[in-house]
């Protein structure tokens, strides 16, 4: 199994952080991330509840269906369809906390690679290190952004 858990306190608004990361479509913006689309909008907010955003990294392809939207506080999806390798995610969430003007986030992700033996030996692992390296540079571009 893996447990990414990268948690930063931005030098920003909670709004601010929030929007730029509910916004599915401009993922790309960020060093780990080739490409990002809309496959499909939320079913009362672009980017909420129901949104199925597809990320692009390298040679993985994660389509993450938004399954929980609450401005400015918390987002969280599940992979629901990745290629090469196949996610059984469990978990995948932002969270989102005010102090004294600053935003504190704390981004986890759980599950594991559904490859009988391999998957929980050698994957698993990959997927964790690469997974929290990922979401740290994100936050720290989103931190050092204009």
């Amino acid at each position: 199994m893996f447990s990414i858990n990268v948690e930063r306190t931005i030098d920003k608004p909670i709004e601010t952080v929030f929007d730029i990361l509910s916004d599915h479509a401009n993922y790309s913006q960020f060093k780990a991330i080739d490409t990002s689309n809309v496959l499909k909008e939320g079913n009362e907010q672009k980017n909420g509840v129901g949104a199925v955003r597809e990320i692009i990294s390298g040679d993985s392809i994660l389509h993450e269906e938004i399954v929980c939207y609450d401005p400015p506080f918390k987002l969280a999806y599940k992979v629901v369809k990745s290629t090469p390798l196949p996610y059984a995610h469990e978990l995948g969430e932002i969270l989102l906390e005010d102090r004294d003007g600053k935003t504190h986030v704390t981004w986890r992700s759980k599950g594991h690679i559904a490859i009988f033996i391999l998957g929980s030996l050698y994957f698993d692992r990959q997927i964790q290190k690469v997974g929290s390296r990922a979401f740290g540079s994100i936050l720290k571009h989103i931190d050092n952004m204009a």
